[in-house]
């Protein structure tokens, strides 16, 4: 494991650094709630719960939140890959699709096991210098574990310059 990530993840790990870095960082996310559950080099699960703040008018969890959550399950592991590197790594979304199968009414789990191939993009594009995109799965499951969606996140990565020493 990479210092950077190892930095990254206590940073992460720790409620109210979390909570700090939403809010700092991502203050939409961190109004509407989300958690992170679990976060290592191959799994990350972020969890958020149906309530007034992030509601529909059809009384369950509107669309955007969810996708949210399914983005930072796969953007922390990613983020937690270009996190201090030499070069500085750019990344960006470049494309979401989602699929939504059940009304979201109370606490929704996102889970992503895309962390090694994330790790070997982000090499991929330091190595070449060339822009590099991965598509990244999440799958959000209520508490009964039936999946309530599911979505296909883009990531493209792109090496800032060469590697100083």
């Amino acid at each position: 494991m990479n210092p950077a990530f190892q930095s990254f993840q206590k940073l992460v790990s720790h409620p109210v650094k979390f909570r700090l870095f939403l809010l700092q960082r991502l203050p939409a996310a961190f109004f509407a709630g989300l958690r992170l559950r679990h976060f290592d080099e191959k799994h990350t699960v972020v969890t958020v719960k149906y309530k007034w703040f992030n509601q529909n008018p059809f009384k369950s969890m509107y669309f955007a939140v969810q996708s949210m959550a399914a983005e930072m399950s796969t953007g922390l592991p990613a983020f937690a890959q270009v996190y201090k590197r030499n070069p500085a790594v750019s990344m960006l979304v470049v494309s979401v699709e989602s699929h939504y199968y059940k009304k979201v009414t109370g606490l929704v789990c996102f889970s992503c096991d895309d962390g090694p191939a994330l790790a070997e993009t982000v090499q991929r594009t330091i190595d070449t210098g060339e822009a590099v995109t991965i598509t990244c799965n999440s799958t959000g499951r209520n508490e009964a574990g039936e999946v309530v969606a599911e979505f296909r996140i883009t990531w493209s990565f792109k090496a800032k310059g060469k590697r100083t020493e």
